[in-house]
Parts: C-alpha cells; structure tokens; sequence
C-alpha cells in the first residue's frame, strides 16, 4: 500500500463490501423500494421529440407499486429504443437514517466521521444499483406475466368465438389501389373461385363490383360474406351493405379480424394449401374460413400473430410461447376435432399427437379414406398405444360406426355406457343423445374400480349431450 491514505481507503472499501453483502439489509432494502419506490424517467440528450409516441414520459415519477404494467413496459420500451432513461428512486435521507446507526455504533472511534462517508459510499455505489436492478426485475416479471395473461384471455376469446357453420362463404380482403380480393369457399372450406373487385377509390367502380359479387352469390348460392378488418374495410362494408339491401338478397354480412392472415398467406402452410395461388387471394380464403371456423383456421398461425394483446416482443418470448401454445392447445382440447376433415395444423395441437404424427394422420386419410371408428387410428404409422390413449377423448368421428366415438366419451369407458344401457334395457345407441333417459341415471350406480364419480358424471353429461360444441355457451 503507498501510503495511509491508500490504506485508509481500501479498508473503507472492504467495510462497505462487507455491509453490502448483509442479507438482511438487501431483502429491507428490496421491500422498501417496492414499497415507497419511485420509477422516474427522463428523456435522453437530443431525443426530447415532442412527437415521440414516448413523450408523455419525458418527465415522468410514479409510485412503482401503483404502476400498471402497461405503463412499465411502455418505459421500457422506450428506453430499449434509446429515448428514455429509467431509474429507481428511493428517499436516501429516510434509508440512510437508518442504516447508518446499524453500522457505526462508536462515536469515539477515531475513523467514526470514515466509517459515516463509508455508509454514504456503500448505499450509492453498491446497494442501491443492486436493489434498483433486483426491484426492476421482479417488476418486469410481474409486467411480463400480467401483460400475458392478457394475452392468454384474447387469445382464448378469439379462438372459441362461435362458428358460422359450414355454409358457402365469399371472403373479401379489402383494397384500395389494388381493389377488393373477392374467394369463395364451399361449406367444408374447399376453395372454388377467386377474383378481383374494385368499388373502392381510386377505381370507384362500384356498380361492376356489384355485378361481380351478385354473380357470385348467385352462383354459389353464398349465405355468408366475410370482410377484413384492414385497410378499406369501412369503404368495402358500406359497399356490400348497399348491394345486398339493393338485390334485397338474404346474405349474413360479417367483419372478420385479420391479424395475422398476411403472415399466414406467405407461410410454408398457405403454400403447401394453395401453391398456385397469390399470396393476397391466401388471404381472402383465410378470411372466409375465419368466420367459418376461427379455431380450425387460427391454429394455422402463429399465436403471437394473432395481434391480440400489448408489448407482445417486450415481454418474456418463451414464457409468452408456452402460455399461448398452452392456451391454443386448451381450446382445440375443449372443443375436440373432427379428424376426419381436421387440417395437419390443428390435429397437431391435441393432446399426445404433434406436427409429425398429424402428418401422419392426414397422409393415412387420403390414402386409406375417412376413418369410421377411434380403433383405426392406431393403425396410422408411429401412433402408438399411448398417443391413442391420450388423443381418442378429443377426436370425433361423426356419422361413424360407434355412436360414441362422435363423443368426449373415452373408448376405455365405453362399457360404462353399456352398463347404463344395460340397466335402462335399451341399446347403447339410444342412449346417447338421450338427455330424458341419461337423467333417470344414478351417477354412484356406475362407479367402480376403474372410474370414480366425477368421470360418471362427465359420462353422464356427455350423453344428454354428445359431441356438443363448448364455442355455442361460450359468450
């Protein structure tokens, strides 16, 4: 050491690293920012652009504990972009006050005024940075999975909006210079036809597009239309309303969201479904089908997509991931999936079946044709006992050999069904769907070693109902 002063000052320096690193005074620490903590950003040097979608936090001090995590993940955005600084402020006088009597206790001792700018020097250059960064953190996270809740809510809202139904739909991606693209699609979703219209400006040719679209619905007996939320939307709305009050025709018109249908029609998947197609006539089928169908059709596209929720690349990406997928994979579940008309996609999302065993399944259904019971599934390549054993539950096969296979009914519990019917003297299939016969069962006759009550009372429910749509109770 060179001298007193250098030796004065490195021990001063091993004091406060020692008072820095107390637990306990980090965790007190820690709960009085998030207590009585103030988020405080400023604007950078040369960034103070009145403009900025930012500058309602050129100047800006809020409690953290009252933040909402909008506004956090706001800051923060704005400070990724370089516009924004963001502190942590604590009342130092207030924490000072207290720490200081805890480590120097000996007015006497002849380094006591040391040992005080110590305490100084302790809190400014160790403990508050780290208790800036542990309480931003934690509120980050908080942020992040409140912001993904959100999502998550959405999300689950969009894909269990009720159906249309399996009816001719006219899809319609509206336009301006480019006009209006016009695909229709039969009641199963098949593609027929596409064109183009143009009764937007600039062409304003609204009396042809009319023409067009009355051809159209004429032609292909259309019950339904399926507009796009995008750029010309209102103009393309007003535009079909007036032509169908005109024709005095009985055609259900809809405004579809299309988030996400421009990724969608230049994915791998859209090319795969049409690859003859242009990408924009993509998004006018995705259209249709979203009024459809929305979950068959929205599962064909990344959730995060979707546009229906804040910050979505500000927070977390894999936890955003996991609970979007998880929300997806929830939906599909609830409401099963016919998998004899189910896309790779949304078989992909049931429960013990992934992308590559889909594949499989609708390889197997164009090759062999439509299955007619559960039992021939396992007949697919590399779907074992066990996929089969968690997937059946969520696959319906409507109009097949087994009533109960267009049910959540599992094929395990099926002689639990032939009990039933057994004790009622009536055949299984008049039991199912049979809401008066299903009530006069007594739920604890039926229990046994394999199934306990609650399974018998899903059983139960299950055939009053069977193959019910959760998406019809939803809202």
């Amino acid at each position: 050491v060179p001298d007193e002063d250098a030796a004065l000052q490195g021990a001063c320096d091993i004091v406060a690293e020692h008072w820095s690193e107390d637990a306990a005074t980090r965790s007190w620490l820690v709960k009085q920012a998030a207590e009585f903590g103030q988020v405080v950003s400023k604007v950078r040097r040369g960034k103070d652009d009145p403009a900025s979608k930012f500058a309602m936090y050129f100047e800006h001090q809020e409690p953290l504990k009252r933040m909402p995590s909008h506004r956090l993940l706001a800051m923060q955005r704005g400070e990724a972009d370089e516009v924004l600084r963001i502190g942590l402020q604590l009342d130092d006088d207030l924490v000072l006050r207290k720490l200081k009597p805890q480590w120097v206790t000996n007015p006497q001792f002849e380094f006591y005024q040391d040992l005080l700018q110590t305490a100084d020097d302790c809190y400014q250059r160790l403990l508050l940075p780290a208790t800036e960064s542990a309480t931003m953190q934690a509120a980050k996270e908080k942020a992040d999975e409140e912001a993904i809740a959100v999502f998550a809510k959405n999300l689950r809202e969009l894909l269990l909006a009720p159906p249309a139904g399996a009816h001719v739909t006219i899809g319609i991606d509206p336009g301006f210079r480019t006009g209006c693209k016009v695909a229709v699609v039969d009641g199963t979703g098949k593609f027929l036809v596409h064109t183009t219209i143009y009764p937007t400006p600039p062409h304003n040719d609204a009396a042809g597009a009319a023409r067009t679209l009355l051809e159209l619905i004429a032609k292909f007996e259309a019950k339904l239309i399926a507009i796009g939320n995008g750029t010309a939307s209102r103009e393309t709305d007003a535009f079909v309303t007036d032509t169908l009050r005109t024709s005095g025709l009985q055609v259900t018109k809809v405004i579809v969201s299309e988030s996400g249908a421009s990724i969608y029609s230049a994915s791998e998947a859209a090319a795969g479904e049409y690859p003859d197609l242009d990408v924009t006539v993509r998004g006018a089928i995705s259209i249709a089908h979203r009024l459809q169908d929305p979950l068959a059709e929205l599962v064909k596209i990344d959730p995060k997509s979707i546009g229906v929720g804040q910050y979505q690349h500000d927070v977390n990406q894999t936890r955003l991931r996991e609970c979007l997928d998880r929300e997806v994979q929830s939906c599909v579940n609830s409401v099963g999936v016919d998998v004899n008309m189910a896309s790779a996609p949304l078989l992909s999302y049931v429960a013990g079946i992934g992308p590559k065993l889909a594949q499989r399944i609708v390889e197997y259904r164009d090759a062999h044709g439509r299955f007619e019971r559960r039992e021939q599934l396992c007949k697919v390549p590399k779907l074992g006992q066990k996929a089969f054993e968690q997937a059946a539950g969520f696959l319906r096969i409507r109009d097949g050999q087994q009533p109960l296979d267009n049910s959540a009914v599992h094929p395990e519990s099926y002689y639990v069904v032939e009990r039933m019917a057994s004790h009622l003297q009536v055949a299984t299939k008049q039991l199912v769907g049979n809401a008066a016969l299903a009530t006069r069962l007594h739920a604890p006759d039926f229990v046994d070693q394999k199934v306990g009550l609650p399974t018998v009372q899903d059983i139960l429910a299950e055939l009053a109902k069977p193959g019910r749509d959760p998406r019809s109770e939803f809202r």
